[in-house]
């Protein structure tokens, strides 16, 4: 089993950093193989909305996306984390979701039939973590569904939606114990979900023995 942490926000050491490491540490506790990727360190660019992934799935923009592609491929589950940026995600982590677009299929005849590459294969399974410095959930605007709504088009069933307020400065989050503490609850269940998958996928192939 592995998990991928995608971080959105370009402080390394900033709260959404520390919340989607949380999370991440307990999902390897929990015996996962983990990576964890700041978007920041990639250049990434915006989506074209070329077609030009539309036959094999792959997007024909030569950028880092590319090495971010196969591990993507490879998790069985990720964690996103953003900051609230203006009541939405960050330009890196949207971004970064504008370009997973290349894993979405569309029928030929009625672009109103479509599914996931992901969807096809058996479906995937997400966290998400979104910070805001703000003391009111509404100032967080779209930040969580901004996140969610894309991942579960792209296959993946969202298993926490972890909504953190009142964090600004770099660090604060390693001082807030209902952050942490929430943030290791959804690594946990990530890691539980798939590997109560991986039980009932076992269970059904005795059934059928």
């Amino acid at each position: 089993m592995k998990i991928l942490g995608v971080v959105g926000s370009k402080r390394k050491k900033g709260n959404t950093s520390c919340l989607v490491q949380e999370a991440i540490q307990v999902a390897k506790n929990e015996g996962a193989e983990t990576e964890l990727i700041f978007l920041s360190d990639y250049s990434i660019q915006d989506c074209t909305g070329c077609e030009g992934c539309k036959e094999t799935f792959k997007c024909i923009i030569n950028d880092d996306m590319q090495k971010i592609y196969p591990l993507l491929w490879e998790a069985d589950g990720i964690i996103l984390g953003s900051p609230t940026y203006f009541y939405n995600i960050s330009a890196d982590m949207k971004a970064f979701i504008d370009r997973c677009y290349s894993f979405e299929v569309f029928a030929e005849d009625d672009r109103s039939c479509w599914l996931s590459v992901n969807e096809a294969l058996g479906g995937k399974y997400a966290a998400v973590i979104a910070v805001c410095e703000q003391q009111d959930e509404k100032d967080m605007g779209f930040t969580p569904e901004a996140m969610s709504k894309p991942l579960e088009a792209l296959g993946y069933r969202v298993v926490d939606t972890v909504k953190i307020l009142r964090l600004f400065e770099a660090g604060e989050a390693l001082k807030d114990n209902e952050a942490l503490k929430h943030s290791r609850k959804a690594g946990e269940r990530l890691v539980k979900t798939i590997k109560l998958r991986q039980e009932v996928e076992n269970k059904i192939k005795e059934l059928k023995m």
